[in-house]
């Protein structure tokens, strides 16, 4: 026997719904903006936004993870791709320098902006695990060049990697502050020169 669906189908895209609350939050970050800031930018009222979403730290969390995707992806592609950790963070900076200033969104890093006078303790202590999984990914890359003698062996692979850590979270904010993608670049070569010899 066949069951009726109950309740009128969903009469908005939920992905498109989806991006616009991520471009929201990576421009106002997650305590500035509001259920009004959200529904008003997905084009739905809230009683769609709780239904399709629930509230507005689980859209959050969606959001962070559609994000990671969508525009974050590019660090664990250079990392993976490149045949040494040198050029993998070496183009992993670049990259930032190239996404953290396209026009055609919010500037900067999204789990870096929206962290900003975070006072909801379980979204401040998700997007710091993020940040924390991203230096550990690079200590891990950097180790395994150790192991292969890439690296000197006197290399100290958790500074090197919160030094990469650093340098993003202040690209981020220097292109908030309206740093060009050439500024950025600049930065990202005078980082490098730190690599050990």
């Amino acid at each position: 026997m066949e069951t009726k669906r109950r309740g009128r189908p969903r009469s908005f895209d939920r992905d498109a719904a989806l991006e616009r609350a991520t471009l929201t939050f990576w421009e106002h970050g997650y305590e500035t903006t509001s259920i009004a800031d959200l529904t008003d930018a997905m084009g739905i009222g809230a009683p769609s936004l709780y239904a399709a979403f629930g509230d507005k730290k689980a859209l959050f969390a969606e959001v962070v993870e559609s994000y990671a995707v969508r525009y974050g992806s590019f660090g664990a592609r250079a990392l993976e791709e490149e045949p040494t950790a040198r050029a993998g963070l070496a183009r992993l900076l670049t990259e930032t320098a190239a996404e953290f200033t396209d026009p055609s969104h919010p500037r900067g890093c999204l789990m870096i902006c929206a962290a900003a006078n975070c006072v909801t303790p379980e979204v401040e202590t998700a997007l710091r695990e993020r940040r924390q999984a991203n230096i550990a990914s690079f200590e891990s890359r950097l180790r395994a060049d150790m192991a292969t003698g890439e690296l000197p062996p006197d290399t100290d692979p958790a500074a090197l990697a919160r030094f990469v850590g650093a340098v993003i979270q202040g690209m981020s904010q220097q292109a908030r502050d309206g740093a060009t993608k050439a500024d950025l670049e600049s930065l990202a070569e005078t980082a490098m020169r730190a690599w050990p010899v």
